[in-house]
């Protein structure tokens, strides 16, 4: 049955400000949207960093995919009193997370590079410094293997060290998912919706999915995914919805006026 869109789960954590797209997507549909993230990042600790037999001091050079990396490497150098040397650099695959740095260091662009739009560009500066041995700090789960191959490739001398995991939220305190829409980006907070709610029934209720391993993981657990992106005429998640509201919206409307 088509009826129209009211109540929006997104599984990530609430914005920071209204200049958020879908802020400005609620306010042009009239739309409730409640921000919930399934899944958590989390440092390891000093004990299970050891594990993994990695000396931080033996590399010259850092590779951080995400501000995430830049937080948990800081994080479990500072848990091991480990002090990073002035000498070591910084290659970023985008200029703000490059920025975001200065959160730890005192920032000297000689010592920090970073890409512009694609890691093809982060990796002509790595060529460029190919006698570095670098560290790139990764989740339990990293998904970034097409990195690694390319790493490889130019025969770069690299470690891939795990310095944070992802573990599922517990959602114990939602009682009824009494949702429209529910909008997932990972596989594992599909994991999580499969383990906090292992009765959930998708029945009227759309699943909105962001790049094809989030759709695969949807498919795979046994649930229907009925909006997509990035796709071409919608390459963010918010105007992907956009567009399904309002040709949901107005399909109920038309029923509404027939009836």
């Amino acid at each position: 049955m088509s009826s129209k869109v009211k109540k929006i789960l997104v599984s990530q954590p609430k914005p920071e400000n209204d200049k958020s797209p879908f802020i400005e997507l609620a306010n042009k549909n009239s739309v409730k949207i409640e921000f919930r993230p399934f899944i958590q990042i989390q440092s390891l600790s000093a004990k299970e960093f050891r594990a993994n037999k990695v000396n931080i001091l033996d590399h010259t050079a850092i590779l951080l995919t995400s501000r995430h990396a830049a937080d948990h490497f800081f994080k479990i150098c500072e848990e091991m009193r480990i002090t990073v040397p002035e000498t070591m650099k910084y290659f970023c695959v985008s200029e703000s997370t490059a920025l975001y740095l200065q959160k730890f260091i005192v920032y000297r662009k000689r010592k920090i590079f970073y890409g512009q739009t694609k890691f093809e560009d982060l990796l002509d500066e790595i060529i460029k410094h190919k006698d570095e041995k670098f560290l790139v700090p990764v989740s339990d789960n990293s998904k970034q293997m097409d990195i690694f191959k390319k790493l490889k490739k130019v025969k770069i001398e690299y470690t891939k060290a795990v310095f944070y995991k992802t573990v599922f939220s517990d959602l114990s305190d939602i009682s009824n998912l009494d949702y429209d829409i529910m909008v997932f980006y990972s596989p594992y907070e599909i994991e999580s919706l499969c383990k906090n709610f292992p009765e959930f029934q998708q029945n009227d209720i759309k699943i909105a999915s962001f790049g094809p391993a989030t759709a695969k993981a949807v498919k795979e657990a046994g649930f229907r995914c009925d909006i997509k992106a990035p796709m071409p005429n919608a390459p963010s998640m918010t105007m992907a919805l956009d567009m399904f509201i309002q040709k949901q919206n107005k399909k109920t409307n038309g029923k509404d006026i027939k009836e």
